[in-house]
């Protein structure tokens, strides 16, 4: 029998073997004289964790008490034989997966078999082999504390998620945000973002720049997981830190971005940004783009929609790169929407964005507003199903009419 075992450094192996011959292993066994012996080739292999009960109920009260993580368990006994003790394990949930490694001398198959559908995780032969009976315990013990491990590992990581997915909610504009400083440049703001179970990392925000004008972003991280998100929090205090001097130049602004980003992250890490300024006075959105999708304007009229352009070198990639500043009409009416890939995505798999643009502008033709709204999230919702594998952000942006 052989079991899978990822190949460890010297100091860990160690760690692994103190953990293995430290696990508590009950042996129970009706004769006294099996016991001393079982519990003779444990102690001279170095396992120094090793507790006996002498039938099955007694072996049930001490696993209630003290569970093992591994059982040494005699078949035949008086009373409650091994069959009932497994059965009885493999009833409680918290028991279910406990290594039962049961020594017999019962020969059948239909008997063995018997011990197999009991619950049994493994046999061993009575009389006993010191060599075969340590192999099959180093075995079982490696598993279970491999599991834990993998168990210990899979639970950091949740946690780790369920923080940084805190986080980015956290970071994400209120609506009284979006309100109180939408009504300065004349826009309604609205938003959609839905994070995965793996974490991506979209990320979008406000920046107030002036009495009339507002900064808005959207950016998505490469790559996923903790370190995309953290990554996307870097990247979303820079913008708010950068907004002071550039929040009113959109190319200097990701020229900027891109050589802070370039320091910052790591070889092969890089985000598609999109930022722009919505200036309520001139009626208009002027942008800069970094391998974003393309921003789409939507006349309050609910025809064809208008596509910015959206070039750019990613940010992070490369220093030096520059960026074009980008204008698009914003008039009464009218809607503006902002969106990462898996959005378009969704809506349209050729990526054309013509599914998108339909649904937005159907939704805008029909009065725009709340309830618009409300039916573009619906349509997004169920073209990505119940579990979308990325991130998905849609930013909705309505000038207000006259």
């Amino acid at each position: 029998m052989s079991v899978f075992r990822p190949a460890l450094s010297g100091d860990a192996e160690a760690a692994a073997r103190a953990a293995i011959l430290d696990c508590p292993i009950l042996v129970v066994d009706d004769t006294a004289f099996n016991r001393t012996l079982i519990g003779a080739f444990l102690a001279e292999a170095g396992f120094r964790n090793v507790f006996f009960a002498k039938d099955g109920l007694e072996a049930l009260e001490k696993i209630a008490e003290r569970p093992p993580d591994l059982l040494i368990l005699d078949i035949m006994m008086p009373g409650m034989d091994g069959f009932e003790v497994c059965r009885r394990l493999r009833a409680d949930p918290e028991h279910a997966d406990l290594p039962i490694l049961v020594q017999t001398s019962l020969t059948s198959s239909e008997d063995r078999n018997k011990a197999f559908i009991a619950g049994t995780t493994d046999l061993v032969s009575k009389p006993l082999d010191r060599t075969e009976l340590l192999a099959r315990v180093r075995i079982h013990l490696e598993s279970r504390v491999l599991i834990r491990h993998l168990q210990s590992y899979r639970a950091r990581v949740e946690g780790e998620l369920a923080i940084a997915r805190s986080m980015h909610e956290h970071l994400l504009p209120s609506p009284t945000l979006c309100a109180t400083l939408g009504s300065l440049a004349g826009v309604t703001l609205r938003s959609h973002t839905e994070i995965s179970a793996n974490l991506g990392g979209d990320l979008w925000g406000i920046v107030p720049l002036d009495d009339c004008r507002l900064g808005v972003f959207l950016l998505n991280m490469s790559g996923q997981g903790v370190s995309a998100a953290m990554n996307a929090f870097r990247m979303h205090t820079l913008l708010h830190e950068l907004a002071t001097d550039h929040g009113l130049d959109p190319a200097a602004m990701l020229a900027t971005l891109n050589e802070r980003a370039v320091d910052l992250l790591e070889e092969g890490q890089h985000a598609t940004v999109i930022y722009g300024v919505i200036d309520g006075d001139a009626g208009q959105f002027v942008y800069a783009a970094a391998d974003s999708a393309p921003p789409m304007l939507l006349p309050a009229d609910g025809v064809e929609p208008r596509f910015g352009e959206a070039g750019g070198l990613a940010v992070g990639l490369a220093p030096g790169s520059r960026y074009q500043t980008e204008t698009l009409p914003l008039p009464p009416g009218a809607v503006l929407a902002l969106y990462s890939v898996a959005v378009l995505q969704a809506l349209d798999a050729g990526g054309t964005g013509i599914g998108l643009g339909w649904v937005i502008g159907r939704a805008v033709a029909e009065g725009g507003g709340a309830d618009g709204f409300a039916s573009v999230v619906r349509s997004l919702t169920f073209a990505l199903g119940s579990a979308s594998r990325d991130d998905h952000t849609l930013v909705w942006i309505e000038r207000s009419r006259p």
